[in-house]
């Protein structure tokens, strides 16, 4: 049963069904301030025939308690094409909302904050990859997903961190160029005889952690396992026990189920998959994402109510970018 403090907040059953979920993760008295919001996006989402997608990097209430469906850059992509809807929310960062607009362009989709943005979306320009490929004729240009619709559209195929070693195989050429995460080229180079041209992007959550991090983890907490994002410096890879995408990570804990594990990666990620294995023990290096963080139950409830913030992009942009994406997928 829910605490006095929860029960006092006046949450609707569907609100309090959800809270048991995330209990583990949410005080009672933190969920108090949510309850509210979270029944009113329920039946903004039945009454807009709404659909919420979420990234793996959104804290739980917004991941366990609203999102329909939830996942790593390269799901929520794939699942995109899929969804039956006439209005999408991605609760993510803006390159996000551009993809799922690009695979569904007939369809309304809003980002809660448009200010949510991205640290390597914002180190490339389109023309700084007609530049690169001027300097490098003939080589395909393989570009994270993390990125604009601006950039995608110059460029040859998407990848993610989870698919990037299979896109960068794909083309059975012994050098390609991937931009704009250096970290991510210099990891997926490090497991494959393909030559990689890297540009100098960065993720300001992943930079962060050094060797010194991991070895100071495993004093501290003895026997943990460390797994690691590719976006991080690959000397933190190489002291890591298990590279990932964050739908790789959270795989690898469901499968392996260590007593004690670390993911070096935004911080709301151990939260969630916290939720499902109660049964590991969760040490949490809090690097935030300032942009993911952007978004809230009240801005996905406003943004519902109002329609605001609706993610469009140039046709002619949109055309061009959506097809690196769509070779991703059939790759």
């Amino acid at each position: 049963m829910p605490s006095a403090a929860f029960a006092s907040a006046g949450a609707a059953v569907p609100s309090a069904a959800l809270y048991e979920r995330v209990r583990r993760v949410i005080p009672p008295m933190e969920w108090a301030s949510f309850a509210d919001d979270v029944d009113a996006i329920l039946e903004l989402k039945r009454r807009r025939n709404a659909v919420i997608l979420a990234h793996n990097y959104q804290t739980p209430e917004i991941f366990h308690c609203v999102a329909d469906i939830v996942g790593d850059s390269l799901a929520l992509a794939r699942e995109a094409t899929r969804v039956d809807a006439d209005v999408i929310v991605l609760a993510g960062v803006h390159f996000m909302a551009e993809t799922a607009k690009m695979l569904n362009p007939d369809k309304t989709v809003l980002i809660p904050d448009l200010g949510a943005g991205c640290s390597l979306a914002d180190s490339i320009t389109p023309e700084d990859v007609r530049l690169i490929r001027q300097r490098h004729p003939g080589l395909p240009i393989i570009t994270y997903v993390n990125t604009s619709a601006a950039v995608k559209a110059e460029s040859d195929i998407c990848c993610t961190s989870g698919n990037a070693l299979k896109i960068v195989e794909s083309f059975g050429l012994p050098e390609v160029i991937m931009i704009p995460d250096e970290y991510l080229a210099r990891n997926i180079a490090a497991e494959t005889a393909v030559k990689i041209i890297a540009w100098k992007g960065h993720c300001e959550v992943h930079e962060r952690f050094t060797p010194a991090d991991v070895q100071e983890m495993r004093r501290n907490w003895p026997g943990v396992v460390v797994l690691a994002h590719p976006e991080c410096p690959p000397e933190v890879v190489a002291e890591a026990d298990f590279s990932g995408s964050t739908a790789h990570m959270s795989n690898y804990v469901g499968d392996v189920k260590p007593s004690r594990v670390v993911l070096l990666t935004e911080c709301s990620m151990s939260d969630n998959v916290a939720v499902n294995h109660p049964d590991v023990e969760f040490v949490r290096p809090c690097n935030l994402c300032p942009h993911m963080k952007r978004i809230t139950l009240g801005n996905i409830r406003r943004c519902l109510e109002l329609g605001e913030h609706e993610v469009t992009i140039p046709a002619d942009i949109l055309e061009r970018a959506r097809l690196p994406v769509e070779r991703m997928l059939a790759v």
